[in-house]
């Protein structure tokens, strides 16, 4: 279990910062490129990279190159983080649900 939160916690870390969820929000719609995404934002393409650079090492987004130009980096967005994040929203809420039906029960 310990790893799983360590997991949302870095998820949750990455998607702190309004910029990185708007980023995410961006590739929800497919793959971009770099320069694509920073041209969204009205903060520096260098700012934008650092933002890419924690949604990467929280394993949110996947860089690749591509085979027409090496330079070009183009961002994915990986499903797996939200996967488990959502299910551990899922567990808490079933959690509550439980104790909120519980206590109903009580007071019937």
């Amino acid at each position: 279990m310990l790893a799983v939160v360590t997991d949302i916690d870095t998820t949750l870390a990455a998607l702190a910062d309004p910029t990185r969820r708007r980023i995410v929000e961006l590739l929800r719609d497919g793959p971009r490129r770099a320069g694509d995404l920073a041209a969204q934002f009205s903060v520096t393409g260098p700012a934008v990279s650092r933002h890419l650079r924690v949604l990467r090492r929280s394993g949110l987004v996947e860089e690749r190159g591509t085979e027409a130009d090496a330079r070009v980096r183009v961002y994915y967005l990986r499903s797996e983080p939200l996967a488990g994040l959502r299910a551990w929203v899922d567990q808490v809420q079933a959690f509550w649900a439980d104790q909120l039906d519980a206590f109903r029960e009580h007071i019937e």
